[in-house]
């Protein structure tokens, strides 16, 4: 009788493991074509970094545009000398600066024909796809105040 008992458990252990699939379905569900074309465009997206020969801790950010082509936002967020003064800023341009395949080399003045006191952000970037390098300078020229040259690199965040 304790030789059927061990039978009995296994075929029992099988018959409530197999189940009925009938009711199941395995069949794949591809996205319709509205929702592929809306999922392969890319969106606005922001993008945050460091400079590689700036202060510790200094940072840059921006967004870049769902269509690619702007790139608004910018802010530097770090030291800059100001009359021979270190200084701690957080500002960038209101403007937006035109990206022509992938890249940006523009300034922005702030007013526009400001003068010598206009503020002058310098960027130069190199997009490819959810990384960004290139280099950044402000400055006031009547005022003394120079960020000098920054080297970054930056990711979508």
């Amino acid at each position: 009788m304790f030789h059927l008992f061990p039978i009995f458990l296994l075929s029992t252990s099988i018959l409530f493991s197999c189940n009925d699939n009938s009711t199941a379905t395995n069949q794949l569900t591809t996205p319709s074509a509205e929702t592929e074309s809306t999922s392969n465009k890319p969106g606005p997206r922001h993008f945050t970094g460091a400079f590689s020969n700036g202060m510790k801790g200094d940072s840059i950010s921006f967004d870049i545009s769902a269509d690619g082509k702007k790139l608004s936002n910018l802010t530097f967020k770090g030291y800059w000398r100001c009359s021979g003064k270190l200084e701690s800023v957080l500002t960038g341009p209101d403007g937006a600066f035109t990206i022509t395949d992938n890249k940006v080399n523009d300034h922005i003045s702030e007013p526009p024909n400001g003068g010598s006191t206009a503020w002058r952000f310098d960027l130069e970037a190199a997009i490819t796809g959810n990384t960004a390098n290139g280099s950044f300078r402000m400055n006031i020229n009547n005022l003394g105040c120079d960020s000098y040259k920054l080297l970054w690199t930056a990711k979508v965040q």
